[in-house]
């Protein structure tokens, strides 16, 4: 497989094992065995998990990895499907982060949310490698370019998409990983780090019903069969 994106390298990390088997098939990538990752294959695909903390420590055992091999990986995408927010983006479409957004660390108090960059703990927002998003926005023109929120705790109520929406009014969409993998991706200067997510449902009300994912996998495929030239 020729160079990824341009990089020599990449890691792309989803959560479930599903996601994990669409990017490998947009990719045109046979499942590799375990061993075959200890060659220093282009690109790799994990599936690291649910949430924030299971995508930071994936992603860090593999860069560093990578890094200690001396096969260091160009560029870390966390990829997988996402609820979107209505009017930015529609069910069955493709976001490209601009920034990954940790929406729920912090504290709640009387006066309302305050972030980890409110309290001077730290920094709640990683931005999108500039290189790297230009060319994702090129390969991918039809994906909606925007704040991607992670999120520990799916907004599944009115009220919570309101609060949400108030904090952050130029979010596109809601996932549950991609900060974390930002934040591990971080740990290794001149990593490049981008988000990518097709959108299932949208955000609010839960409403399984609604809830469109074989469409967004099907997005996802695509999507990364664009970005392999396929």
């Amino acid at each position: 497989m020729r160079p990824f994106l341009g990089y020599d390298r990449a890691l792309i990390v989803t959560a479930v094992e599903i996601e994990r088997a669409t990017v490998l098939a947009g990719l045109g990538i046979a499942d590799p065995h375990p061993d075959d990752l200890e060659t220093g294959a282009p690109v790799v695909v994990v599936a690291a998990g649910v949430g924030p903390a299971a995508a930071a420590a994936v992603t860090a055992q593999f860069t560093t990895t990578a890094v200690n091999d001396g096969r260091p990986f160009g560029v870390v995408l966390s990829a997988g499907i996402a609820g979107g927010f209505a009017g930015r983006v529609e069910i069955g479409g493709l976001v490209v982060a601009t920034e990954s957004i940790a929406a729920d660390l912090g504290a709640a108090g009387p006066d309302g949310f305050e972030s980890v960059d409110d309290l001077g703990f730290g920094t709640a927002r990683h931005d999108a490698d500039p290189a790297l998003l230009r060319t994702l926005r090129q390969a991918l023109p039809e994906a909606v370019g925007g704040p991607v929120l992670t999120v520990s705790t799916v907004t599944g109520t009115a009220e919570s998409k309101e609060a949400v929406q108030k904090r952050h009014p130029d979010a596109v969409a809601e996932g549950m990983e991609g900060f974390g993998v930002a934040t591990a991706a971080r740990l290794w200067p001149g990593t490049a780090f981008g988000e990518i997510r097709a959108v299932s449902n949208a955000v609010g009300p839960r409403d399984r019903a609604a809830w469109r994912i074989p469409q967004a996998l099907e997005t996802l495929r695509d999507a990364f069969a664009t970005l392999a030239g396929r």
